[in-house]
């Protein structure tokens, strides 16, 4: 796994832009495992911290449960929708997995992968940007 801070040294410009999308909206979404394996889904508040992403959980917060029973976790920014005609102006989204690990007062997440997706300049393909430690950046695109 891999801290914030590595990875934005490793892809600068890239971490830049998923870095852009998560802090234009204060409320994110997080997943996380239950105990019996099936998914929650939970609004978060996060942030870049000192070369780390971090974010809390309240005392006895169902989702702080979830990840010191299973750590991965998996966090999506807000997303907004194009603007009719003008699909190429939209941000995209992004999200980022890895494993959550308890500080204490907070977690920090292991970077596992960082992806965004968007559209091309014409507007006429979806491309999806993703990057992992172990095969650094890559690129599709779909129409």
């Amino acid at each position: 796994m891999t801290a914030w801070r590595e990875f934005e040294a490793a892809e600068p410009e890239f971490a830049r832009r998923v870095r852009t999308l998560f802090d234009a909206r204060r409320h994110k979404t997080m997943a996380t495992l239950r105990a019996d394996g099936s998914p929650r889904i939970s609004g978060i508040e996060m942030k870049f911290d000192d070369g780390e992403l971090t974010f809390g959980s309240m005392p006895n917060a169902r989702k702080g449960a979830d990840l010191r029973r299973d750590p991965r976790v998996a966090l999506h920014s807000a997303t907004v929708d194009p603007v009719d005609g003008e699909e190429a102006k939209w941000p995209g989204e992004a999200k980022i997995s890895g494993r959550a690990v308890d500080d204490g007062e907070r977690f920090r997440v292991d970077v596992a992968e960082v992806v965004h997706t968007h559209l091309n300049e014409a507007a006429t393909l979806l491309v999806v940007e993703w990057w992992t430690p172990e095969a650094g950046l890559r690129k599709v695109e779909r129409e």
